[in-house]
């Protein structure tokens, strides 16, 4: 157990990731891209130790072998001695998802990372059925892959934040309007669940705000369809044209360099 009265050891943090980790909807830096809860747990980490530098590689949109395949030897030349990886959701999205294959590169990956001398913060993600009946197809296989995660966390030593079944997450305010993006509010949160897991904070995060007021159907019916015309069919527009959202989007922060935001 991590010695929660002592400073953080790690001095070259690297994020790796899709658009969960590069930051996206929350606020936007000095740099004109979205900050994220790796940015804010990088600010923490060395507010507790001052001289951490921190990479971001993770981009928008990518799946788990271009995270494997890119972003982990671009981790490994940095010499990091703290990773956070967190993907494998955009492969849980498409219908033809090999969880075997996924299964396999995450341990490839892992045991890499945990070779070159990083400890590794694992993501088990949350269950989108609690939040969106429609986005809930994919429960099945998001629970399956998270189980993985857990698996391969407890075989190399990893670090976990676990998010399944927690009501905290449940909360709208948490959420972009696109439903798949954490907003601010969000980003914060998981900042604070990062923190917690590595043992330098606490889990007050995990406690749900007060319930928001119940919407009547009419509401709810009219938000969904907003929400498909907005966000779900131009997704499926890019999925039929073969275009990723990351095409031509570089990783905001490709080398180590000081850190100066909080949660």
């Amino acid at each position: 157990m991590t010695d929660r009265a002592s400073a953080p050891p790690w001095r070259r943090y690297v994020a790796l990731g899709d658009s969960f980790t590069e930051g996206l909807q929350d606020e936007v830096g000095p740099d004109g891209r979205h900050r994220g809860w790796a940015d804010r747990l990088a600010g923490e980490l060395d507010a507790r130790s001052p001289g951490l530098t921190y990479a971001n590689l993770a981009v928008r949109g990518r799946l788990l072998p271009q995270v494997v395949d890119e972003q982990v030897p671009a981790a490994l030349a940095l010499d990091p001695d703290l990773v956070t990886f967190a993907a494998g959701v955009n492969d849980a999205l498409r219908r033809h998802f090999d969880l075997d294959a996924s299964a396999t590169l995450l341990e490839d990956a892992v045991r890499r990372l945990r070779a070159g001398g990083a400890d590794v913060l694992l993501v088990a993600f949350g269950d989108p059925s609690r939040r969106s009946r429609a986005i809930g197809s994919v429960t099945g296989r998001i629970a399956a892959y998270d189980s993985v995660v857990r698996a391969v966390a407890e075989r190399y030593g990893c670090y976990l934040m676990d998010f399944w079944g927690l009501a905290a997450f449940d909360d709208d305010v948490l959420w972009d309007e696109d439903r798949l993006h954490l907003a601010p509010e969000g980003h914060r949160v998981v900042a604070a669940a990062a923190l917690d897991a590595l043992g330098f904070g606490d889990d007050r995060w995990r406690t749900p705000r007060a319930p928001s007021p119940h919407r009547p159907l009419p509401a709810r019916v009219a938000a969904d369809a907003a929400w498909a015309r907005g966000h779900l069919l131009p997704w499926l527009g890019r999925r039929l044209r073969g275009i990723s959202s990351g095409d031509g989007v570089d990783p905001k922060r490709p080398t180590l360099a000081p850190v100066d935001i909080r949660i």
